[in-house]
């Protein structure tokens, strides 16, 4: 499998993906690149801009096996990790272990922000370490295993903010946001025409060609230069003046496997420095800690990666395209050559500008990450 399979599968997704979520591919696009690099997400919208849909399309198109789990204040551990039960008298005790709706390859955690904290940590081992302990015995989840969790930002009364610790395991935040007015009517037209509410997806791929797919991400070249660009956006954000506390090396990790897989999906086998720039604000923003005098000022920390992104000088291609051909890393064959040439002759053998070769850059992200640094409002 090549990279430009990788490439091909995504978009074949992404295709399907579009049947049911009208006008939202850049967002399904940042999505798939967290499937893609066995990380989870975080959705965090408005109520009725379809969360859950997007979850359970991505599943029925990806041929994953998906539960959902309606996070409520009585929700307790059990019933996201399973339970032992008594079955009767038999041999063995009669004690039998029940999965629960944990077991599956993608896992909604629809409104994970309404469950208790005790609750909410349930998924702290499941998502990392893609397991779960129940009565001292440790069972492995499904392979690939992802969860999708949903929060709605709007509504406080009877919720329970998710701590940092568990924050900081999903891969990225994004939201979905409004349809613009002409995909909006589009999509009222498509449900007009089906006559049903389930929009009948195509399966393009199953559990074992994700797993094949998110092998073939973590072959994606990194030079040197864009490991080093990665760790100083990351050490930017703990310096800012206005955090609290920045990203942790756990940032530095989500920077490299999101821009792994976005470089694959766009079909090249190393990763560009506009990857990680597309990718530095869902990785990074819900990882900071403002300082309480910003957040008072409605300083957002979306916007303080924003300016880190415009203030940490991204490294030149020529040094990128020069890392890149390497022995364990060879370039295709019609850059051979030219890497064999004089150090004036270098720039032919360059890689070709990322927008001919990948997916378009999802908009919500270069939106936030390339305008100049914000001015904050005013003092309220």
């Amino acid at each position: 499998m090549s990279h430009q399979d990788v490439q091909a599968a995504s978009t074949q997704l992404l295709d399907q993906l579009e049947r049911a979520i009208v006008g939202k591919r850049s967002t399904l696009q940042l999505i798939v690149t967290a499937m893609l690099a066995n990380g989870h997400v975080l959705l965090e919208d408005v109520p009725g801009v379809a969360k859950t849909v997007t979850a359970r399309s991505l599943a029925e198109a990806a041929g994953l096996h998906f539960s959902r789990v309606q996070f409520t204040p009585d929700l307790i551990p059990a019933d996201i990790t399973g339970s032992a039960v008594f079955t009767g008298g038999t041999a063995d005790g009669g004690i039998e272990f029940r999965p629960g709706p944990i077991f599956a390859n993608l896992v909604l955690g629809d409104e994970i922000n309404r469950a208790p904290p005790k609750t909410q940590s349930a998924l702290l081992e499941a998502m990392e370490e893609r397991q779960v302990t129940v009565d001292g015995e440790t069972r492995k989840l499904p392979d690939p295993f992802m969860v999708i969790g949903t929060q709605n930002p709007i509504e406080s009364e009877g919720t329970y903010p998710l701590p940092e610790a568990q924050l900081d395991r999903f891969l990225v935040r994004t939201g979905i946001g409004y349809p613009s007015t002409d995909a909006e009517i589009d999509l009222i037209l498509r449900r007009s025409e089906r006559q049903t509410e389930r929009v009948a997806l195509d399966q393009v791929l199953d559990g074992a060609a994700v797993a094949r797919l998110q092998q073939r991400v973590e072959e994606v070249h990194v030079a040197p230069t864009v490991a080093r660009y990665m760790v100083e956006l990351v050490e930017a954000t703990r310096s800012s003046p206005r955090t609290e506390a920045g990203a942790s090396p756990r940032g530095s990790l989500a920077l490299l496997k999101a821009s792994r897989a976005y470089a694959a999906m766009g079909g090249r086998s190393y990763v560009l420095p506009d990857d990680v720039k597309a990718l530095a604000v869902p990785c990074l923003a819900h990882r900071l800690l403002l300082l309480p005098d910003q957040w008072v000022r409605g300083v957002k920390p979306e916007q303080v990666v924003a300016e880190v992104v415009n203030q940490v000088p991204a490294p030149k291609p020529t040094d990128l395209g020069e890392a890149v051909i390497t022995p364990g890393n060879p370039a295709p064959a019609a850059q051979q050559p030219a890497a064999q040439q004089p150090a004036a002759q270098q720039p032919a053998a360059q890689p070709p500008h990322p927008q001919s070769q990948q997916p378009s850059i999802p908009q919500q992200v270069p939106a936030q990450a390339a305008p100049q640094a914000p001015t904050p409002p005013p003092a309220g």
